[in-house]
């Protein structure tokens, strides 16, 4: 069994490297001990997104309950003949994840089959269920077992997950608004994108990342690295994309090259060496 366990694992570590490079080299900067762990929830999250986005010529709606309802199959049962959900049932198992968490994120998916825009309300419960909660998933590993500790970073670890996305929603508004129809932001119209409403949208990021950062300085020190090395990395795209007009996010995927990224990750590593994060 121990065998199958380690290659469901590494299923969901190929999976992450396939799809995320940045991603892959946040989880890198983590303490050893919570690799795996984080590589099964990744697995666990692109796939449930993979259905909605990607599968095109399929029945999604089918295919994601299908997916559902095998996912709490396998945490009951404790095994599945399906790499990605065996390794995520390990680590929902092993550290206590709230099924409540994963229902969330479910949810969301299933939104995004139907729902093109959204109100304040539904905005807010997509971001916890798409983003937040993922966090909070990976929060209880960290915390390993210390529930004190978690629960007095769960604000924190929200208003960072909902930092990410948000920067996601506009980055990606080419894609989601042209090629998917969807509309994140609440009573923004992209047909007409203004300065005045991209300056709003990014005044709650900002706010979010700041809410977040005191957070993520209390985080375990095996950790606190990585992820502050995705705050910096999302930082900066985030600062790139402030930086531009709202006529050029419209046209085209905001990135940051890899190279930039090097420079991060040098200069984050010296900062936690130093004891400065």
């Amino acid at each position: 069994m121990e065998l199958f366990d380690q290659t469901t694992l590494e299923c969901s570590k190929l999976i992450t490297q396939r799809y995320s490079t940045s991603f892959t080299l946040g989880i890198k900067t983590l303490d050893k001990k919570f690799h795996l762990p984080v590589y099964a929830i990744y697995g666990f999250v692109r796939y449930a997104d993979e259905i909605v986005d990607t599968f095109h010529d399929s029945d999604k709606r089918a295919l994601l309950a299908s997916f559902k309802k095998d996912t709490y199959k396998a945490i009951q049962d404790k095994v599945s003949f399906n790499p990605v959900l065996h390794s995520f049932q390990l680590i929902v198992n092993q550290y206590k994840i709230d099924l409540a968490l994963i229902e969330a994120f479910l949810y969301s998916m299933e939104l995004d089959l139907e729902e093109t825009e959204y109100d304040k309300a539904g905005y807010e419960e997509y971001i916890y269920g798409s983003a937040e909660v993922v966090g909070l998933m990976c929060l209880r590993v960290f915390c390993e077992g210390d529930d004190a500790q978690y629960q007095s970073l769960v604000a924190p670890a929200k208003k960072l997950g909902s930092a990410f996305q948000k920067v996601n929603f506009i980055r990606d508004i080419k894609s989601d608004f042209e090629e998917r129809g969807r509309v994140y932001f609440p009573g923004v119209d992209f047909n007409d994108f203004t300065k005045s409403a991209k300056d709003l949208i990014e005044a709650d990021i900002q706010k979010d990342f700041d809410d977040a950062l005191e957070g993520i300085l209390r985080l375990p020190r095996g950790a606190r690295l990585g992820v502050y090395l995705a705050y910096k990395y999302y930082l900066k795209l985030f600062s790139k994309i402030k930086n531009l007009p709202a006529s050029k996010i419209k046209q085209e995927r905001i990135r940051i090259p890899d190279t930039r990224k090097m420079v991060i990750l040098c200069t984050t590593y010296l900062k936690h060496s130093l004891g400065v994060i």
